[in-house]
């Protein structure tokens, strides 16, 4: 399929340009591609609001939860490729942390479509008394809020786990994993956990400090005292406060990477243009595993056959896609091959709260299809 014209394309730019000046984020880089061709794509705004930095096709953003399926979920999926784990294992058997009355049935499988009953989330800089060590078994110790498979609750935690045991199973750091066996392979230049500060000012911004968190804080835990927050502009480090205490690389967030590095990564989802999995293990990615619940959820993946998706009408029930806190997405249609990625630093140079931005993702999908559909 050739490149579109600047004037089919003039129509997504002006929508995100308008969201832009709206105040929804400050900058959006977007791109779009089918079978491995990028069809569209462009920058708007800026990346950091001062000093000034305009945002361009190069510019590196915090893909936040992004990471849970384009490092986590693609490492878990080659180890059971290489039969490394099993989907339907117990996880006790791989940590000890959760051999427990209530956890010891627990799987990977649970884990990875967000069906454990695990929390959605704590602050594990608190709640394992400032000590990145003890995020495990802080974890390991949270009751569980429902019964396993009868609910998907998207969590944190059960990617921050999954994070944990791959280390502890491969006896390597997640960010040398993820370098050794994603990174280096695809040839990644401008992808990776914690940028050098030498890059700082190629990559977008975020919030000042961690108010968002820590209001969060007053809620789950109003009687804990704790005065180590981050106070100044997130700019180059991670935004997520349970991903910058584990050192900057977690099973569920700290990746940062470009627009079109974030399609290399894509492509690995893909059968036909995947380098690092067969296309037998891809299937996984567009098979709903928790039929007849609240969300269809594949392995590390949301379906956009789930109710209210984020994927819009435009995408086909097995496509699956994934968002990040910061105002990133990535989703993919495995029919057509199409692969669209959205990356906003929604988190910057904006007062509480954050701009809800699910719609503008639906409308940039229904956008792109359209386009791509009149050619």
């Amino acid at each position: 399929m050739p490149a579109q014209s600047p004037e089919r394309q003039e129509k997504i730019s002006s929508f995100l340009q308008e969201r832009i000046t709206a105040g929804d984020f400050p900058s959006a880089v977007y791109l779009v591609a089918q079978n491995n061709q990028i069809i569209f794509s462009d920058a708007l705004g800026q990346a950091v609001r001062e000093p000034a930095h305009a945002a361009t096709s190069e510019t590196i953003y915090d893909l936040a939860s992004l990471t849970k399926p384009l490092v986590t979920g693609l490492l878990c999926a080659r180890l059971i490729e290489l039969g490394e784990l099993t989907l339907d294992s117990s996880l006790a058997n791989y940590l000890g942390e959760f051999d427990r009355a209530d956890k010891h049935a627990l799987t990977l499988r649970q884990l990875l479509v967000h069906t454990s009953g695990l929390p959605a989330w704590r602050p594990l800089y608190i709640t394992s008394g400032g000590e990145p060590e003890a995020a495990l078994g802080a974890i390991a110790s949270e009751p569980l809020e429902h019964e396993p498979d009868t609910k998907v609750v998207y969590s944190d935690l059960n990617f921050i786990v999954l994070g944990l045991l791959l280390e502890r199973l491969t006896g390597k750091r997640l960010a040398v994993l993820a370098r050794k066996d994603i990174f280096e392979p695809l040839g990644l230049k401008r992808t990776f956990f914690n940028p050098d500060q030498t890059m700082q000012t190629e990559v977008a911004a975020s919030e000042v400090g961690n108010a968002y968190e820590r209001d969060m804080c007053k809620v789950t835990l109003p009687t804990q005292g704790y005065s180590n927050w981050r106070s100044d502009l997130i700019w180059g480090q991670v935004h997520d406060g349970n991903a910058n205490f584990l050192g900057g690389a977690a099973g569920h967030a700290g990746l940062f990477s470009t627009a079109r590095e974030t399609l290399k990564l894509a492509n690995q989802f893909l059968g036909d243009l995947s380098e690092l999995l067969n296309a037998e293990t891809c299937q996984l990615f567009r098979t709903n595993m928790t039929p007849n619940l609240n969300e269809a959820r594949s392995i590390a993946w949301q379906l956009a056959a789930t109710k209210d998706s984020i994927a819009g009408p435009g995408l086909p029930g097995d496509a699956f896609g994934h968002s990040g806190f910061t105002g990133t997405s990535c989703w993919i249609d495995p029919n057509r091959k199409r692969v669209f990625i959205l990356l906003t630093n929604r988190t910057h140079a904006r007062a509480l709260p954050f701009a809800n931005i699910n719609s503008v993702r639906r409308q940039f999908h229904s956008l792109a299809v359209a386009v791509l559909d009149e050619s």
